[in-house]
């Protein structure tokens, strides 16, 4: 006969392992970006990623645990980007990709952030090269996106031209 203890210590090991897949899918900065285009840079990846949240934000929540803890986004996204999460109302103080000091609210701001989740993604001179506003629905669907960015596919078509390929080639 199973306990309820067992149960129970089951589930929250489950609940405290998806946690902790969400947070292995952002990299971990003091906030200065300046510094990150350099690491960036050193480590080869293709771009950066800004995921601008808020904490009440039900879309921000559905990435982080249904989309971000994915093994195959996270593959994805670790070989080309280094990926942030900034608090759209943070006070928490910031410095952007040129070196001024702000907070995160006062950033996401001077981005015109004006809803959540917003992916932005800055070439390795923090030049912005493309924007998502909204989740995604699956994580092929961010795959995708991820794959748009690190292939510079940005250059050539609109995201929502590029996906319709992707669902095409997806129905053959």
């Amino acid at each position: 006969m199973r306990k309820p203890g067992i149960i129970l210590s089951a589930v929250l090991i489950f609940m405290l392992s998806e946690a902790a897949w969400a947070a292995e899918f952002f990299d971990v900065t003091l906030g200065d970006f300046a510094e990150e285009l350099s690491t960036a840079q050193r480590q080869g990846k293709k771009a950066i990623m800004l995921f601008f949240e808020e904490e009440d934000c039900p879309f921000c929540h559905w990435m982080k645990e249904r989309i971000f803890v994915q093994p195959e986004v996270q593959r994805l996204y670790r070989k080309n980007f280094l990926v942030f999460s900034v608090d759209m109302k943070g006070d928490a103080e910031i410095t952007d990709f040129k070196g001024k000091t702000l907070p995160q609210k006062k950033y996401a701001k001077n981005n015109r952030v004006r809803a959540t989740p917003t992916f932005i993604f800055f070439d390795l001179g923090g030049n912005e090269i493309m924007r998502y506003l909204g989740a995604t629905q699956t994580s092929e669907e961010f795959i995708w996106l991820g794959e748009y960015v690190a292939k510079g596919i940005y250059k050539e078509m609109p995201f929502v031209k590029y996906k319709q390929q992707r669902l095409k080639e997806k129905a053959k």
